[in-house]
């Protein structure tokens, strides 16, 4: 942060020392106009400034949500890969997978998805997936059975890189400061006319009431879509309860 207010400073001393030297050489001219070259300059540059941080802001959540949700199917099909694959294990042994697939993805869409909501894991959903893979990793096959445990190991792996990314798309947020330089930015814009002289009447400041209320709405929902599984783009669990269905199909089929 310190580095960000000492970038800050050095500009606006920049501004300050070529402002001073342009007045001690008597170069150019005085420039009071609100509508003047100084203003319309400063004017665009934040509103640059502005939109190009906002689509950061927008961009960076949306773009985690979307891989967040793909994500979300990448671990649920590889649930459903290992609940086929678990047929052909020896004795007990598919019961038993089936049975803790089941538990597992009935415990992250009931006991998980309001945690993820809040930006955290539970750790008992990655102490159950290790159980079961434990589980099988210890099973005895013969040769004919060895294809079918390494395919359930291989699909639980899956569902462990799965799960560990969506440990991290639960905890990320936009980059720091980017919120607080939206709002900054933000309120320059709006504020600008009267910061540059202007004292706008009548008529003439419903179209800054109405860029206000806008851009109001627009940096509240950059705050209210920072979280991939909270808010208007909310992940949803919909992948695991469809791998749940599946797992009924297949129980009642095989």
């Amino acid at each position: 942060m310190l580095q960000y207010v000492i970038a800050a400073v050095a500009a606006v001393g920049v501004v300050a020392l070529a402002a001073t030297l342009f007045r001690l050489t008597k170069k150019g001219s005085d420039d009071n106009d609100a509508g003047g070259p100084s203003a319309g300059h400063a004017g665009a540059m934040l509103s640059a400034l502005f939109l190009l941080v906002f689509a950061i802001a927008i961009i960076v959540p949306w773009t985690t949500a979307d891989s967040a949700s793909q994500n979300t199917h990448t671990e649920s099909q590889a649930a459903v890969e290992a609940y086929w694959s678990a047929s052909g294990l020896p004795g007990t042994a598919p019961d038993v997978v089936r049975a803790g697939l089941r538990d597992y993805i009935t415990f992250v869409v009931r006991d998980e998805w309001p945690a993820m909501e809040r930006g955290s894991m539970d750790p008992v959903g990655t102490e159950r997936l290790d159980a079961l893979r434990a589980r099988v990793a210890a099973l005895q096959v013969t040769d004919d059975q060895k294809e079918a445990k390494t395919a359930v190991l291989d699909h639980l792996a899956a569902i462990a890189s799965a799960r560990s990314q969506r440990t991290a798309d639960a905890a990320a947020t936009p980059p720091d400061g980017l919120l607080a330089l939206t709002i900054l930015t933000g309120l320059l814009v709006v504020l600008f006319p009267f910061l540059a002289g202007a004292r706008p009447t009548g008529l003439a400041v419903l179209p800054l009431l109405a860029m206000a209320a806008m851009l109001g709405f627009g940096i509240y929902l950059t705050w209210d879509i920072s979280h991939a599984f909270d808010g208007p783009l909310a992940v949803g669990p919909e992948a695991y309860k469809g791998a749940l269905q599946e797992f009924a199909r297949i129980a009642g089929g095989v």
